[in-house]
């Protein structure tokens, strides 16, 4: 286990030196390593190019499947929101991180910790993003998704 956390560890070391962010993520099953990743925003210009996405969408390609039960991630930091919604949606269960949303904050990097606290908020209250439903006629999506 020291030694997939030690490598998401390293990665986010290299991708600082290469003008990124301090995220490497390592996702592991069975004992093998199905996919790495760093966060690559400064290079694809990306919003879900974080590590623990690139690691989740390269072990989807070399395992064609979009059931990852039974894997572990490993975080030089703990997951935002939207990686942490992405590793629920493939079913990984289990994450191991280095450095909190607080630690992380306290570096400067506060997104994370913004959203995650906006999302505890009942809708109407959220402030990061105002969401309202509307709905029209016709066929519904879910509907059809339901009904096939």
């Amino acid at each position: 286990m020291t030694n997939y956390l030690k490598r998401a560890n390293e990665l986010a070391i290299a991708n600082i030196e290469e003008g990124g962010q301090p995220f490497g993520a390592v996702l592991v099953k069975e004992g093998v390593v199905i996919g790495e990743g760093v966060n690559e925003m400064h290079i694809a210009y990306d919003v879900s190019g974080h590590a623990e996405m690139i690691a989740i969408r390269r072990a989807q390609q070399r395992l064609q499947t979009d059931d990852l039960r039974g894997a572990r991630m490993y975080a030089s930091g703990e997951p935002c929101p939207m990686c942490y919604a992405a590793m629920a949606f493939v079913g990984i269960e289990d994450v191991v991180y280095s450095a909190s949303v607080e630690e992380a904050a306290a570096s400067g990097l506060m997104r994370s910790q913004e959203i995650y606290e906006d999302l505890k908020k009942i809708r109407t209250e959220r402030v990061l993003i105002q969401s309202y439903q509307q709905k029209i006629g016709g066929l519904s999506p879910l509907q059809v998704w339901k009904n096939k």
